[in-house]
């Protein structure tokens, strides 16, 4: 059977999509992917169809999703499987068709579509909700948090929660001794870059550890939401912009190579639309590399971080618990490595990718009616 995933606006790379989802398919089904600018080398067991990439998601609507029906109708998918809701009526087209449709739900917009700086307005949120009222009632739905099943309550159709956990064969080649007496202290980040992801209190951290004349450095990757202008507007910036090297967004596998003898991986979110309910994969990324974390103190997160003692919660607007921190994970290195020992074992006993990966297959036999083949087997 074939499979076509589609989305308008993710990277190349993006993980979830290219390292972990399709590849994951390609074991029973034969599988394609629209994406923009893709790139066919990051998984050659799935087909790629290149798409150009446009931040303006009414030139999506007007030029990528009809280019999407032309290169693909031909085709004829078995699983239409998307994840951007304004390809919702096209792919009602493939319905017409015979395809099941896979709506995947990767952020609540209900929570967050006010917050975005572009691509809102009163027509476009209209348009969403009507849209998302559709996949409600001819779409199969994943979701990559239970968090969102308080908002997605009337599905006609079965659902699914598919975490984004860490994929442990994709991280290992990256995962190196802990070398916490590296000098100077590296922190690591990694994720979109902007206020609502505390990047304003991540400068104030770091410039209170410089008033205390501690040396470090720190990596961030990343797309910035925010304009230069702007960085150089804030006057923590500017006491450490010597010690930040901003590297713009990156495939995770060039990203991870600058993990190697950091300190520890920094996840920090505010309590802003959806975060709250939903998991950072960064979060558990770290955890597969044996990195001590230092992330929100939302409940969902401490259930993780406190749990496991893999590092530590903390209130993402207080830039001094930020600093105390990263003070601590300096100066006790030893603990620091046993938290990221204990947060691997954690993502090795839990939060991995192989766990989620049975539930995608399982989640598309049912969509596809097909039996299970140990079930097929004995009624033969």
């Amino acid at each position: 059977m074939r499979v076509l995933h589609v989305t308008t606006a993710h990277r190349p790379h993006d993980p979830r999509i290219v390292y972990k989802q399709c590849p994951t398919l390609t074991a029973d089904y034969e599988v394609w992917c629209a994406i923009p600018d893709a790139d066919p080398a990051v998984a050659p067991t799935v087909q790629f169809i290149r798409l150009p990439y446009y931040e303006s998601v009414m030139r999506r609507i007007l030029i990528t999703c009809p280019l999407i029906i032309w290169r693909c109708w031909r085709l004829r998918p078995d699983v239409v499987h998307f994840y951007v809701p304004e390809f919702i009526p096209f792919a009602f087209l493939f319905r017409l068709r015979g395809a099941r449709l896979i709506y995947e739900v990767q952020e609540n917009l209900f929570k967050k579509l006010h917050l975005k700086t572009k691509n809102r307005g009163w027509l476009l949120e209209k348009a969403f909700s009507l849209l998302d009222q559709l996949a409600r009632r001819y779409c199969y739905c994943i979701f990559t948090e239970h968090g969102y099943l308080t908002t997605y309550t009337n599905l006609r159709k079965p659902s699914a929660v598919i975490y984004n956990y860490a994929s442990l064969p994709l991280l290992e080649p990256f995962r190196k001794p802990y070398l916490p007496r590296k000098q100077p202290p590296t922190f690591f980040y990694i994720g979109w870059l902007s206020m609502e992801r505390a990047v304003d209190t991540l400068l104030a951290a770091f410039s209170r550890l410089k008033a205390n004349h501690i040396d470090f450095f720190v990596h961030l990757f990343g797309r910035q939401t925010f304009s230069q202008k702007t960085l150089e507007a804030n006057a923590d910036y500017q006491q450490v912009r010597s010690q930040l090297h901003f590297h713009g967004y990156a495939d995770q596998r060039v990203a991870l190579h600058n993990a190697a003898g950091v300190i520890a991986g920094l996840a920090l979110l505010k309590p802003i639309g959806d975060y709250p309910e939903s998991y950072t994969t960064k979060l558990f990324e770290y955890m597969a590399l044996g990195l001590p974390v230092i992330t929100a103190d939302f409940p969902l997160y401490k259930d993780v971080v406190e749990h496991h003692r893999c590092g530590f919660c903390v209130d993402p607007y207080d830039a001094d618990a930020v600093a105390r921190a990263l003070t601590y994970l300096i100066n006790n290195p030893d603990e620091a490595e046993e938290m990221g020992k204990r947060g691997r074992n954690a993502v090795i006993q839990q939060y991995n990718w192989a766990t989620e990966a049975t539930k995608l297959l399982a989640f598309y036999r049912q969509v596809l009616q097909v039996p299970h083949p140990t079930i097929a087997l004995a009624q033969v």
